[in-house]
């Protein structure tokens, strides 16, 4: 080998060195920081993903919880709709039943012929199939004579002193109601005792 190769292989060999040991240098700082600081900063980091996950988390059951409340609301709506789709219907029906009511009350009022009791009595037996078919669908007739007044399910169309009667109870019933499968569709038209 002649000098020039020599020297260059020396300097070389030289600047190999020098370069492991910045190497060494740079490659211990970071196990010396990594066993001081970084420890602690990803304690931090991994703290903090744990955060975000639980936030993820809770934000997940929040939308399936809301998701099932709307399935829920969506399938009460259904169901309502299925229940009171007759409503309108059935106000048109009950004015059929109060003038059955009315024509036999007038009938059992009056002095009738064999023939025309024998009407009443099927007209009856027609009102008693008719509510007994809107029991049926859900139907129920509220006749409220006798009973404490009750501004929920009666409407007063007056109120009369009796002094025989229990004061706020219904005296005279002039127009039955009806409930729906539990929602008031009618309101009963009564008389109400006025307390003395």
């Amino acid at each position: 080998m002649s000098e020039d190769q020599e020297e260059n292989q020396l300097s070389d060999d030289q600047q190999n060195s020098a370069e492991q040991h910045e190497i060494d240098e740079i490659s211990g700082a970071p196990e010396e920081e990594m066993a001081a600081g970084d420890v602690g900063q990803a304690d931090d980091e991994v703290e903090a993903e744990g955060e975000q996950l639980a936030e993820a988390k809770d934000q997940l059951l929040r939308s399936i919880a809301e998701m099932e409340n709307v399935r829920r609301r969506a399938q009460r709506d259904v169901e309502n709709a299925h229940k009171f789709a007759v409503e309108k219907l059935l106000a048109d029906l009950f004015p059929v039943v109060d003038s059955m009511e009315k024509a036999i009350e007038t009938s059992e009022n009056s002095e009738l012929g064999e023939g025309a009791k024998a009407i009443a009595d099927g007209l009856s037996l027609s009102l008693k199939l008719f509510v007994d078919t809107l029991a049926k669908a859900g139907v129920e007739q509220i006749d409220p004579l006798g009973q404490p007044f009750d501004p929920q399910f009666h409407e007063a169309m007056a109120m009369v002193p009796n002094p025989d009667a229990e004061p706020n109870s219904v005296m005279d019933v002039m127009q039955k109601g009806y409930v729906l499968n539990g929602r008031l569709t009618r309101a009963a038209k009564v008389i109400v005792v006025k307390a003395s």
